[in-house]
This record gives structure tokens, sequence and C-alpha cells, in this order.
């Protein structure tokens, strides 16, 4: 437990510098996090934001690792499809749509500031 505690605190000490060095603006940041700009800028000037909005932060600006394929790989990924689309596993267009929307909508509840 005391990792954890430790690693908070490197967090919320550097935490200006994090998002300094985020790919994401920080409007973008501010915006997702749910907090009033100036409310912001304060808490990121005294480095004091709670646990529940440094998680949120972090959910916002974390890069998701993309894994790296061979050419193999992609070329089996593309025999997969080109069979798949052959046996008629395909979907409508509004089916992915809808999908994806209900995903993004689900994504956004759960990561809401309540």
């Amino acid at each position: 437990m005391i990792a954890e505690i430790e690693k908070f605190i490197e967090i919320q000490n550097n935490i200006d510098q994090i998002l300094k060095n985020s790919p994401f603006k920080m409007s973008y940041i501010i915006e997702k996090s749910g907090i009033k700009k100036p409310t912001f800028f304060k808490k990121l000037k005294e480095k004091r934001f709670t646990p529940e909005e440094l998680l949120i932060i972090s959910k916002t600006i974390e890069m998701k690792e993309w894994r790296s394929e061979t050419k193999e790989e992609i070329m089996e990924s593309l025999k997969r499809s080109e069979e798949d689309f052959k046996e008629g596993r395909v979907h409508d267009y509004q089916e992915v749509m809808e999908a994806a929307r209900k995903r993004l909508e689900k994504y956004r509840n759960e990561n809401t500031i309540l």
C-alpha cells in the first residue's frame, strides 16, 4: 500500500509536467475533467487535485498501447477478413454505427464526475 500512496504523491506533485507532456490540449483535458476552468488552473497551480479528479484526468490522457504487428500478422488478418466477407459474416453500416454510439455513450456515462 505504501508504494501506491508514494506513486499518488508523485503524480500529484508532477501533474503540471504530466499534463504539459500530454499530447492533448489543456482545454480538452479540462472539459473531460468536469472541473471549471478557473478551479482547474487553481488546483493545477496548488497541485491539489482529489484522487477521483486525478483518476479522471489520467483516463483522459492515458495513451492506449497499440501492439506492433508484423507483415505476416497483418496479411493473416486481411485473409480472415476476406473469408468473413465471402462467408457473409459482415455487419450493416447502420448496425456498426449504432453499436459504436452505444459504446461511446456507455463510456461517457462511466467516466463522468457525479
